[in-house]
């Protein structure tokens, strides 16, 4: 990539290529807990580059609106949430969730009050999050119902996560499925030990049959096959195991920053992570476990809170125990005895490597190899889709396909002599892995 490309394809401030792409796509913004109550705290709020204040009316629906008063420029956090609005403290002006002035105390009746309307965004609870629309009102697409968003709660966990980088090395990350061979890979004398150490790990190893750890540390050059879908691409890694077998681990990327983890075989919890950009160097990260077919125990829920899969150790702001800041608690000792990192969790240990490529990844300097293909071609894919919304200004293709979001990833065994698409059929039922 060249400098105009990386820059294309990592900001998202408002008026860039990137951002106004995202701006066409429904984010996850905040917990549904982080606004408990009607007429309860306002919460700040920072996506895509904006300073915004999120709030829970008296009807309990959430608004999502400049983190400012019109009048003189004073800040809403500290505006009293009461009646159906927000009142600015200053000087009495009142906002509902839809950004309307509604009120004007220190002005005569029949006062103009539309000039006062703030900006606001359309919001709509799902899967235990607050998600927001920042594009185009008049384009406001289907809401794209991920299988987790669709299930009971007791069927899903869902966390989030601070990052100092930016979302698209993160999101890179997720869907290099490659790299588990190493990052993720312990140090044990035999297959029993190993399965022990990846207890917290997404490779399903807790139910699994411990040969799936034996494939990924014995070939660590999986061969890639890439898939179109209706909302993004469909990356599978194909690596040697028993006989004539191959074991596919099966990652799913859906636009514009969502990534389905490869680990899943029937039966198992399904994992995934949407990448949201705060600015230009930091995203949080809305982490997601589920089971479509029952709900997870108690055991499973506390796994998560403790850091398990795409999960991590947080405090009650939502920034990971071990970051950048402390060097993630590495351990030396560790890193020649236990693992290739010495940092515990699976979450924390692509968090240092994310972290360690710079705030900006500088794309420019890479040499790339054949496991690199699924990243390559998220790359091309992204960058060929804001082009096209700056040259014809319509809506991006993934936006009319909200059911197709629907979808699954996971493992798989199957003969060496199938391709992918075959594999999808047999492992899903459907060749995107779209659930009925």
């Amino acid at each position: 990539m060249n400098h105009e490309e990386n820059q294309l394809l990592t900001s998202t401030q408002p008026e860039t290529g990137m951002g106004e792409y995202f701006r066409r796509f429904w984010q996850p913004v905040l917990l549904s807990c982080e606004l408990p109550e009607a007429d309860g705290s306002p919460r700040k709020v920072k996506v895509l580059g904006e300073n915004l204040l999120a709030f829970r009316d008296t009807e309990g629906l959430v608004g999502l609106v400049d983190h400012f008063c019109p009048h003189r420029g004073a800040s809403l956090y500290y505006g009293r949430n009461e009646e159906g609005g927000i009142r600015c403290v200053f000087h009495g002006l009142k906002f509902d969730r839809h950004g309307k002035c509604i009120d004007i105390p220190i002005a005569a009746p029949g006062t103009c009050r539309d000039k006062l309307d703030i900006k606001s965004y359309p919001t709509h609870e799902a899967g235990g999050y607050i998600w927001a629309y920042m594009g185009p009102k008049e384009e406001t697409p289907n809401f794209p119902a991920m299988e987790f968003t669709t299930l009971p709660a007791t069927h899903i966990y869902v966390s989030k996560k601070w990052q100092d980088c930016n979302w698209a090395q993160c999101l890179e990350g997720a869907i290099d499925t490659a790299h588990f061979s190493f990052l993720h890979m312990v140090i044990a004398k035999d297959e029993e030990e190993a399965l022990s150490k990846l207890q917290h790990a997404a490779i399903g190893a807790q139910s699994a049959q411990n040969a799936r750890i034996r494939w990924v540390k014995d070939d660590p050059m999986p061969k890639f096959e890439v898939l179109e879908t209706d909302v993004g691409l469909t990356i599978g890694g194909a690596r040697k195991a028993d006989d004539d077998d191959l074991y596919w681990r099966i990652a799913q990327f859906m636009h514009p920053n969502h990534a389905l983890v490869p680990s899943a075989f029937p039966g198992e919890n399904y994992h995934g992570q949407t990448f949201v950009p705060v600015d230009d160097h930091s995203c949080w990260i809305y982490t997601y476990t589920w089971n479509p077919d029952r709900a997870l125990s108690d055991e499973e829920i506390a796994r998560c809170k403790m850091g398990h899969t795409v999960h991590a150790q947080v405090d009650e702001n939502y920034v990971p125990l071990r970051t950048k800041g402390n060097d993630y608690l590495i351990d030396r000792a560790a890193q020649k005895s236990h693992s290739f990192t010495g940092i515990e969790g699976v979450s924390e240990q692509d968090a240092a490597i994310q972290d360690s490529q710079g705030s900006i990844a500088d794309r420019t300097r890479e040499h790339l190899f054949p496991t690199d293909v699924g990243v390559a071609r998220f790359r091309r894919h992204m960058l060929q889709a804001v082009r096209a919304l700056k040259e014809t200004q319509q809506a991006p293709r993934a936006t009319a396909h909200a059911a197709s979001y629907k979808m699954r990833s996971g493992g798989w065994v199957a003969h060496r002599d199938k391709r992918l698409h075959e594999v999808m059929v047999e492992r899903f039922g459907h060749q995107q892995g779209i659930v009925a």
